[in-house]
């Protein structure tokens, strides 16, 4: 791994201008894997989960600003998305996505 401060500025500069969203990535992959363990699941079942709890994360958090909420709620996103689970938000989508969206064909 190289020494010189050349190549460690930028990378430093980066994760500085990202910690709210690398913090609330970390926080729903944590959150997801102990309550994937917490309730019996495998290493397996807590390896996929937390990948997709921090992809959909991810996700929503470049949502934020779009309707309205401050970038400084990335961490209660992130939590919440790791504590509720990918099974839990796709319902909770579908539900509000049929009470919303018009049925069949004009």
């Amino acid at each position: 791994m190289p020494e010189k401060p050349e190549f460690w500025l930028p990378i430093l500069a980066w994760v500085a201008q990202h910690t709210t969203p690398i913090y609330a990535f970390g926080l729903s992959i944590f959150m997801a894997v102990v309550r994937t363990f917490y309730s019996g699941g495998s290493w397996r079942q807590a390896t996929f989960e937390g990948a997709l709890c921090g992809g959909l994360t991810l996700t929503l958090l470049s949502g934020l600003e779009l309707f309205g909420f401050p970038t400084s709620m990335a961490s209660f996103v992130g939590g919440w998305v790791g504590f509720l689970g990918v099974k839990k938000i796709s319902a909770l989508a579908n539900r509000y996505a049929e009470a919303r969206l018009p049925h069949g064909r004009p």
